[in-house]
């Protein structure tokens, strides 16, 4: 179930979200790899990180209808729309970069979101996911976003992504830091975070996967049904062969 965009927008406003942001934006800015051949699609709530990639050739962000939607950037032309994410209102193939921020842990049906992303995108095209970390405690605390909807292992991630016809590229973390909005501990947290990057990696707040769209799938094997074996009744005739009645 997505979180309602005034939620959202919100937490990004306070101090917390700011430093969410401050840590997580280059994380995902490095695994995306924008330029101004770029067409960039961002889903579920992107736009606060959305800032670093808009010297690509064309940046959108799509919001969930379940969630919400708002109008960014704050100046200029809205780049945003309000969209079903089964029915993304786009041609197939047409987008070269597709980042997903509070859309995967929130989707209601998150194999067909995958499934619509994929078409959307170019062949050789690439998704990158910010996602939960299921042991990490930003998805046990209801502080930020990330504490709603379901949380991800990185297994569980490259099965989604596999399954859904990518192939996962590179891996990154971010919030190594507790959850807290104390103005002591968002004080310290580029402190923090340093330490956590080396103290407790495996316990980061968010995972970052960046994959690429495989253009030739394989079919799975589907198994092939047993006979079943011939029954055989007490006279000693099997079921389906000609035999002869009794006089």
């Amino acid at each position: 179930m997505y979180l309602d965009v005034v939620d959202l927008r919100d937490f990004y406003a306070s101090p917390a979200g700011r430093i969410v942001v401050r840590q997580l934006r280059p994380v995902i800015g490095g695994l995306a790899k924008v330029d101004a051949s770029t067409r960039v699609l961002g889903f579920g709530f992107p736009t606060p990180y959305l800032g670093a990639m808009r010297a690509a050739e064309r940046v959108l962000a799509f919001m969930p209808a379940g969630q919400g939607v708002i109008d960014w950037p704050a100046s200029g032309k809205t780049a945003t729309a309000l969209v079903e994410e089964g029915s993304l209102p786009l041609p197939d193939s047409s987008i070269d970069l597709i980042v997903l921020v509070h859309a995967l842990e929130m989707s209601p049906r998150p194999h067909a979101l995958m499934g619509e992303l994929r078409r959307v995108l170019t062949g050789g095209g690439r998704l990158v996911i910010a996602a939960p970390n299921r042991q990490g405690p930003w998805a046990r605390s209801d502080l930020s976003p990330f504490g709603f909807g379901r949380p991800y292992s990185r297994g569980q991630l490259r099965q989604l992504l596999a399954d859904a016809g990518f192939e996962a590229e590179a891996w990154a973390t971010g919030l190594h830091m507790p959850p807290a909005h104390s103005r002591p501990m968002l004080g310290a947290a580029r402190w923090l975070d340093r330490i956590g990057r080396v103290v407790w990696p495996a316990f980061a707040g968010v995972l970052v996967v960046a994959a690429v769209k495989r253009t030739i799938q394989g079919m799975r094997a589907k198994a092939r049904p047993r006979l079943a074996p011939a029954l055989r009744p007490a006279f000693g005739t099997n079921v389906g062969v000609a035999g002869r009645l009794p006089p």
